[in-house]
C-alpha cells in the first residue's frame, strides 16, 4: 500500500490490520469463555464472564511481556494439541457419511441475504493467513515459497473444514441448534468422555489462537511508531526483556474491553469486515506494483491475471453489502482515530 499509493495509505492499511487483529482476538475471547463455561457455570454471563476475560488476557500478556522465548514455547505446545482431536474426529466420524446425509436435491437454496451473511462469517473462518508472510524477509527464496505455501495452506485448511462439517452434519442432524457443535458431536461420537475432550480442544485451539495474536498483533503499534506514524510511546521496550511492553499492555486493555461489551458475532463479523477492505485496497493497488515490478526477475504472476484481481474485488464488494451500519460505523470510527493520530504524530515530527 505504502509503495502503490504512499506512506498515509501504507499507514491506514498497518492501522487497518491491527483492528482486524484486535477484534478477531476479542471475538475469541469470547468463544473461549463461552467454552469454559461448559466446566463452569458462572462464566456464561455477568462478573464471572468479566473475571475470566480479564484472567485470560493476563495470562497471555504476562508471559509476551517477559520475553519472546516464553510466548513462543506455549504457542508451539498449544499448535500441536488443538490438530490432535479434531483429526480423531474426522478420523471416525468418516464412518457416519452417507449419501442420504446430504439430500441436495431436495435442500432448497438459502435466499441471497442469508447466504452473503453466513459466507462473510466463513471469511472469518479463513481469515489470518496473511500472517504468514510477516517473516518472509527471512525466508530463502520468499518470491518463489510464500505464494506457494499460501496456497497449499488453504487447500489443506479448507480439507479440514469441510470434513469437519461434512461430521458435524452427519452426526448432529439439528446441528443449527446446537451453542457447542463440536462438542455435541464428541458426545455422540465418543461419549461423556469425547464432549469433555472436545471442550478441551476447542479450549487449547482458541488459545492457541490467542496465543499467537498476543504475540504478533502488539508488534503492529510497535513497528508503526518506529516508523514514525504512532507516538513514540508505542515504540519503546522493556530494560530488562526488551520486549514492546507498553505496546503489550495497550493491546491486552483494547481486546478486553472489546469482548466485554462485544459478542462473537458482531466482533467476528467486524474483523471479516475490515480484513476484507484491507484485500480490497491490496488488489487496487495491483495495476500499479505490475507497472514497477511486472519485469522484476523471479516475479510471481498470478493464475488468470486480470480476470482473478477483477473477480477477487467484486467477490468482495459483495460480501460488504451485507455488514451490519454499527459494525460499518465502528470500523470507521477507528480508522478515522487512526488517522487524527497519524497526523498529529506527522506535524510533530516535522
Amino acid at each position: 500500500m505504502r509503495t502503490a499509493f504512499g506512506p498515509h495509505a501504507g499507514f491506514q492499511a498497518g492501522w487497518a490490520f491491527y483492528i482486524a487483529r484486535a477484534t478477531a482476538f476479542a471475538a475469541n475471547m469470547n468463544l473461549l469463555v463461552a467454552s469454559i463455561a461448559w466446566f463452569w457455570r458462572p462464566a456464561q454471563s455477568g462478573a464471572g464472564r468479566i473475571f475470566l476475560l480479564g484472567l485470560v488476557v493476563v495470562l497471555l500478556a504476562a508471559p509476551n511481556v517477559a520475553g519472546t522465548r516464553h510466548g513462543m514455547r506455549s504457542l508451539g505446545i498449544l499448535t500441536i494439541l488443538k490438530f490432535l482431536p479434531l483429526l480423531a474426529l474426522v478420523a471416525v466420524g468418516l464412518a457416519w457419511l452417507e449419501p442420504a446425509v446430504f439430500p441436495i436435491a431436495t435442500t432448497p437454496l438459502p435466499d441471497y441475504v442469508s447466504f452473503a451473511t453466513a459466507a462473510l462469517l466463513v471469511i472469518y473462518a479463513f481469515v489470518g493467513w496473511e500472517s504468514a508472510v510477516v517473516p518472509a524477509g527471512e525466508a530463502r527464496n520468499p518470491a518463489r515459497d510464500m505464494p506457494r505455501a499460501l496456497i497449499l495452506a488453504m487447500i489443506v485448511v479448507t480439507a479440514l473444514y469441510v470434513l469437519v462439517q461434512a461430521v458435524a452434519v452427519a452426526v448432529l442432524p439439528d446441528l443449527a441448534a446446537s451453542e457447542r457443535a463440536l462438542v455435541d458431536v464428541g458426545a455422540v461420537l465418543f461419549g461423556p468422555t469425547g464432549a469433555l475432550l472436545l471442550t478441551l480442544a476447542v479450549v487449547v485451539s482458541v488459545g492457541g489462537n490467542l496465543a499467537s495474536g498476543m504475540l504478533t498483533a502488539p508488534r503492529l503499534t510497535y513497528a508503526l511508531a518506529r516508523d514514525g506514524s504512532l507516538p513514540a510511546w508505542f515504540g519503546a521496550v522493556h530494560p530488562r526483556t526488551r520486549t514492546p511492553a507498553r505496546s503489550i499492555i495497550f493491546f491486552s486493555v483494547l481486546v478486553f474491553l472489546l469482548a466485554v461489551y462485544g459478542s462473537f458475532i458482531w466482533l467476528a463479523a467486524m474483523s471479516a469486515l475490515v480484513r476484507v477492505l484491507i484485500y480490497m485496497a491490496c488488489i487496487g493497488a495491483m495495476p500499479r506494483l505490475r507497472r514497477r515490478f511486472g519485469d522484476a526477475p523471479g516475479r510471481f504472476r498470478v493464475p488468470g491475471g486480470w480476470v482473478t484481481a477483477a473477480g477477487a474485488f467484486m467477490v468482495s464488494g459483495l460480501l460488504l453489502v451485507q455488514v451490519r451500519l454499527d459494525a460499518v460505523l465502528v470500523t470507521a470510527v477507528f480508522l478515522l482515530a487512526g488517522a487524527v493520530l497519524y497526523r498529529v504524530v506527522r506535524r510533530g515530527s516535522r
